[in-house]
């Protein structure tokens, strides 16, 4: 289905520069809000009380300063549309998911750019049931955007509330997916909230199951988000907790939505890991209900380990939407990303950093042995990966047909021969083609990725 806006996670892009820009989320907002409207007047969704006609919508946010704008733009567009709104403020992005659920609201809207800097911004969507949107709900969404916005009769226009215990609500939420009767007493835990949107959230929900936790990343002044800290800058995780003699650091990324771990020896803990210790555990005690969906960049030591083990194993596009669609196709339970993106359908809907990193702290209490002992079984194969910025205009799909990058890929391919793999594949968030190559320790997969990547650079020339 061809997208005007939506890429896989969302609309999002640089603040200012179209769609990014305070114009677009007005309308965004109004057709959105016309969308659910025709959904509710021909009852495709729940039934509504008389009393109740307009639909209901949740707007949470990250941390980042161009936050403020879209809100307000996108409660205006909501509210011309005849549509609810309840504010929640900053927000993690799996808590708007649960809060839409449990505040029985036709959808929820989250403005973040995840992991990008403070100067890019976007838009993700939740439906009622905490999930993605379907792309054909999108579509319905980008056609609206197509026509004049048309402002409702006065006394038909929507009215918006903020909701001030919603992050508390979150709190207990998170705390309620461990066994009532785990405690964390005895365990030094270092954070990096990436000064982004757990920074209230996480810190009090480790503290409040007994953990010592000290925290980085959590001063956010609207322009700091992801700088040098977070799930794509470990650094000074990494030091913090070899300095404080720490059992393990978490990093999340500024929406909440990803988890990587750092474990007592400094050791990065990716997705791919974090999901073996899971479904390892969930196995052994008979609760994983089917197998593990991972994705096309799913290291292959993982799908090694899942076959020892006889856990049933399948790739998905790149994407956590794409993740829950499997899952939710073979109704398993358990999916994710070497990203941290971890799906834990028993008890989430959505990739949930707070989350995931609590089910791993119940394995380490359960178990009684420190992080890097649960990996045991578990062999990565080396992974390398080089992203290519695209100037602007830039045509991905026809770079990476062009017979000159097929030929480089094939030679790599050749080199490689059974002992790994390739995969090229353009960004669904940002202007870049990512280059991936795995293979066995023989290998300089580094390399050999730098060598796609250099034909694609000389393509780009």
């Amino acid at each position: 289905m061809s997208r005007r806006y939506f890429g896989t996670d969302g609309i999002r892009g640089t603040v200012g520069e179209y769609p990014i820009t305070a114009d677009f989320m007005l309308k965004l907002g109004w057709a959105m809000g016309r969308v659910l409207s025709r959904k509710l007047s021909s009852h495709q969704t729940r039934q509504r009380s008389s009393q109740s006609p307009r639909p209901k919508v949740i707007i949470g946010k990250d941390t980042r300063i161009s936050g403020y704008m879209f809100e307000s733009a996108l409660e205006a567009g909501l509210s011309a549309a005849g549509a609810d709104v309840s504010l929640l403020g900053p927000m993690p992005t799996p808590g708007i998911a649960y809060l839409t659920r449990t505040f029985r609201a036709d959808a929820g809207i989250v403005i973040s750019a995840s992991h990008n800097p403070y100067q890019d911004n976007g838009i993700k969507f939740f439906s009622a049931e905490g999930l993605k949107l379907a792309d054909e709900v999108e579509a319905e969404i980008e056609d609206e955007l197509e026509k004049p916005l048309e402002t409702m009769a006065p006394n038909q226009l929507g009215k918006a509330v903020r909701i001030g215990d919603a992050a508390g609500r979150y709190i207990e939420f998170c705390k309620s997916t461990v066994h009532n009767r785990l405690e964390l007493h005895g365990l030094r835990i270092v954070l990096d909230c990436a000064h982004g949107a757990t920074y209230h959230i996480a810190p009090n929900v480790f503290r409040e199951l007994g953990a010592d936790v000290s925290v980085i990343g959590g001063e956010p002044d609207g322009l700091n988000i992801n700088r040098d800290v977070g799930s794509t800058h470990t650094e000074r995780l990494r030091e913090a907790v070899l300095s404080c003699q720490a059992d393990l650091g978490i990093a999340f990324d500024g929406d909440g939505d990803r988890v990587l771990m750092i474990d007592r020896r400094g050791e990065a803990v990716d997705g791919d890991e974090i999901l073996y210790i899971i479904a390892r555990d969930l196995h052994a005690r008979g609760k994983l209900n089917g197998g593990v969906v991972g994705t096309l960049m799913t290291n292959f030591g993982l799908a090694a380990a899942f076959e020892k083990q006889g856990i049933p194993f399948e790739r998905a596009k790149v994407g956590d939407r794409y993740v829950v669609e499997r899952l939710l196709a073979n109704d398993w339970l358990l999916g994710g990303e070497a990203s941290g993106h971890i799906v834990c359908r028993n008890v989430q809907t959505t990739g949930d950093g707070i989350v995931s990193a609590l089910q791993v702290l119940a394995v380490m209490v359960r178990e009684g042995v420190p992080l890097d002992q649960l990996l045991e079984g578990f062999e990565k194969a080396p992974q390398a990966l080089v992203n290519v910025r695209l100037p602007p205009g830039s045509d991905a799909r026809a770079l990476l047909e062009s017979q000159a990058l097929c030929r480089s890929v094939a030679s790599v391919e050749e080199e490689l021969g059974g002992g790994g793999r390739v995969l090229l594949r353009p960004s669904g968030t940002e202007p870049l083609i990512r280059v991936m190559v795995e293979g066995r320790p023989r290998f300089d997969v580094q390399a050999l990725a730098r060598r796609i990547a250099d034909s694609v650079e000389t393509l780009i020339a």
